[in-house]
């Protein structure tokens, strides 16, 4: 099936590039008119703080919506700036329909809670709460930039005075990272390096685009269907041109081979389909099952970032087995025009590259190298064993935005619990039920972990049937401290307050959130990643008829995923060389990370897997010999692997320097795990281990090996050309037709 697309698609491929553009064109438009908005609230059913929301909106419907600061400093205390400050106030709340109302720092009750009372900023800082009637992510996106206007014009800030804004409202208008051309300009000098041809170079960064394009139009459709955070489309663009662009690399290096062996550029392009093509869809469908795995988590707002994410993948994929064939077909056999000097030099002949004697190297002394590279990924994963998961906040953001300068600013003047405050709400059955929550009140005060408590507000002050709570705790809403603050009131404080007295209390607000998200996520982690190593161990098990080669496989991924979440935990946890990449502030690692690291880090390991053993196991096949099938392997995926992990790596990292925090963590993460994976794992402890376990890599009992179905990441006999050889006799059309179906790597023998 494949080669008959490769022959449609060179064919036809001026109706497959029109119908590209068109749906490219077509899905753009159709998302910008009928897309929703992205997410930076969600919803976590069966936990306290989503019960807490759903109590307020259904007894408080005007606190139902988010909150939002105007945090100021004034150097001659707040009281100089009384009448500018109300007038900023006054403005805000007529810049827009959508806030309820404006809590003034100066005037009862928040007067003595709003403006610092304590230490050198004591009368310096105050806020203003801004009350709005819906989430954020529902507001226009003007919303904020309106407020703004109002208070600078009404405020004129200057001579002393300071004006910052806090909340999810205005951490939204956070300027895009703009690493998308970085990491594009990167890709483009490494392929120079591949291929040393400027055509060559632009198939595989046109299909990427085409693919991302596409996918961040479907993304934005998601909207509709699920809860999509803000930094999905990053994500998607970020994975989506490391995938795109290293898919096309296997094909079109394929495509090169089958001309510099003598096929015509409609056979080439057919042979490259049904190989490297072929071997690309296993991949990338392996990356997408892992992805919407994340189904399991259960959370509306993990599903659209699974979404997101698979979309980027699959729609590259299936640009680079249609699109591609295109525009070889434009290209023929001019790729190798428009050549760069001295760039893209042939690699040495068989047995005597770089990468044969560095493997011959290792499997002389394999034990040293199998236990050096252990240990190397056994100490970088150490710091896994101190990982803290939770919610990043405002305090993580770079200085140069305005909510991280309202977060220090509170800190500053308030205390560090001030920024994420917790929210007590609580259904009465009758008005008598108010003395029970006085009675909560009050022992709430006298708990030493907290800093302040809110008066008990009823939703109505002759007949209530809700009222509510706030309490400040002495801790940053990221400290592990604050954790335990919260479960101490939950179970200590309230649970044995308000018990046989009918009133019903739940508990949420941004103190609770994150912990109650990281206990709903990481109570699913367990089943979530047994379920991707098993799907990855089964399909491994088919495709290379082995029991040691899949199991080995997993332990490595395993391995190099663990040394990247120890990278993380050393960076952004601890702080060490945070600075370099322009860290905010140390903080949890985000909790649902360690999930969608997984899942595209299991999957993307996948492609460098099936490369490199698929060609072993193919010299394997044809010699009999381990060793030599080892060597003869690394030589012919080194190169090509080398090339495809450096561009991944370098278009992760420009993430890195990007203004959003999430996306700082998963472009390290990625990119260390994508090196480690691609230098010490396949490089040095596969060739080792192989070396050590020899034959023993083929065995498959044989009932197994009869019922397992038959699944050839290439098609037979596709694979190479009889003539080109590595030192070996080559291999005659007979020969050809009687052995195991062909599984060679995409580079084949031409990458050596």
């Amino acid at each position: 099936m494949l080669e008959r697309l490769g022959h449609f698609c060179y064919r036809r491929r001026r109706r497959v590039l029109l119908a590209w553009i068109v749906v490219l064109v077509g899905v753009t438009l159709l998302s910008k008119a009928a897309g929703g908005t992205y997410a930076t609230n969600f919803t976590l059913p069966g936990t306290e703080t989503q019960r807490t929301i759903d109590l307020l909106k259904a007894t408080f419907p005007a606190k139902s919506g988010d909150t939002a600061q105007i945090v100021f400093k004034a150097e001659g205390g707040v009281a100089s700036v009384r009448d500018r400050m109300e007038a900023a106030f006054a403005a805000a709340k007529a810049s827009t329909p959508h806030i309820v109302a404006v809590s003034d720092p100066y005037s009862p009750p928040a007067a003595g809670r709003q403006i610092a009372r304590q230490g050198a900023s004591a009368g310096k800082i105050a806020y203003a709460e801004i009350q709005l009637d819906q989430r954020s992510n529902t507001l226009p996106t003007s919303t904020a930039g309106l407020i703004e206007a109002a208070v600078a014009s009404a405020a004129h800030p200057g001579d002393g005075l300071t004006i910052e804004y806090g909340g999810n409202l205005f951490r939204r208008n956070a300027p895009p990272a703009g690493t998308e051309a970085v990491g594009l300009a990167a890709a483009v000098v490494i392929l120079l390096l591949a291929f040393g041809s400027v055509l060559a170079m632009g198939l595989p960064i046109v299909t990427a685009l085409f693919g991302v394009g596409l996918g961040l139009g479907a993304v934005l459709l998601m909207t509709r269907l699920f809860q999509v955070p803000s930094f999905a489309p990053i994500l998607t663009a970020m994975i989506g041109i490391g995938v795109g662009i290293d898919y096309a690399l296997f094909i079109v290096t394929r495509y090169r081979q089958g001309l510099h062996d003598g096929l015509d550029p409609e056979s080439a392009t057919a042979r490259a389909i049904t190989t490297a093509g072929r071997a690309v869809l296993f991949a990338g469908t392996t990356v997408v099952i892992s992805l919407t795995g994340m189904f399991i988590m259960g959370l509306s707002f993990v599903n659209g970032l699974a979404v997101g994410a698979a979309f980027g993948v699959l729609l590259t994929m299936i640009a680079s087995v249609t699109l591609l064939p295109a525009l070889l077909g434009f290209v023929g056999r001019n790729i190798d025009r428009l050549r760069v000097p001295g760039m893209g030099r042939p690699p040495a002949a068989g047995g005597t590259s770089f990468w044969y004697r560095w493997s011959r190297q290792i499997q002389r002394r394999p034990w040293p190298f199998a236990v050096g590279s252990l240990v190397v990924l056994v100490g970088l994963a150490l710091p896994v064993l101190r990982i803290h998961l939770g919610t990043q906040d405002a305090g993580n953001d770079p200085a140069t935005l305005t909510t991280r300068r309202a977060y220090d600013l509170l800190t500053e003047g308030f205390g560090p619990g001030y920024n994420g405050p917790f929210l007590i709400a609580a259904s009465l059955s009758s008005p008598a039920d108010l003395q029970t929550l006085q009675a909560l009140d009050a022992r709430l005060r006298a708990d030493p972990g907290v800093a302040t408590v809110s008066p008990v507000t009823p939703n109505d002050r002759v007949n209530p049937t809700a009222a509510t709570i706030q309490v400040i705790g002495k801790y940053a809403p990221q400290d592990v401290a604050n954790e335990r603050l919260v479960t101490h009131l939950r179970h200590d404080v309230i649970a044995p307050t308000v018990a046989g007295s009918g009133v019903v209390v739940h508990s949420g607000g941004a103190g609770a959130f994150g912990i109650d998200i990281t206990r709903k996520l990481s109570s699913r982690l367990p089943l979530f990643f047994g379920a991707v190593i098993l799907l990855s161990f089964l399909l491994l098990m088919i495709v290379f008829r082995s029991i040691l080669v899949p199991l080995k496989a997993a332990v490595m991924n395993v391995l190099a995923i663990g040394a990247a979440f120890g990278v993380l935990v050393a960076v952004f946890q601890w702080g060490w060389g945070s600075h370099l990449i322009g860290v905010g502030r140390e903080g949890p690692i985000v909790s649902f990370l360690p999930m969608m690291l997984f899942a595209i880090l299991f999957g993307l390991s996948m492609d460098y897997e099936v490369f490199l053993l698929s060609r072993i196991k193919e010299e394997h096949d044809r010699t009999g010999d381990n060793g030599l099938a080892v060597a003869d392997g690394l030589e012919s995926t080194a190169r090509v692997i080398t090339a495809a992990a450096a561009i991944m790596v370098t278009v992760f990292m420009t993430f890195v320097f990007g203004a959003e925090p999430t996306i700082k963590l998963f472009g390290l993460g990625l990119a260390v795990s994508i090196l480690i994976d691609a230098t010490l794992v396949r490089m040095v402890l596969v060739p080792a281990t192989m070396e050590l376990l020899g034959e023993l890599n083929w065995w498959l009992p044989g009932w197994l090996d009869r019922i397992l179905p038959n699944i050839s990441v290439e098609a037979a006999g596709a694979g190479r050309s009889p003539s080109a050889g590595s030192g070996h006799p080559p291999v005659s059309p007979l020969d050809e037709g009687v052995r195991s179906p062909e599984l060679s790597g995409p580079a084949g023998r031409g990458a050596r």
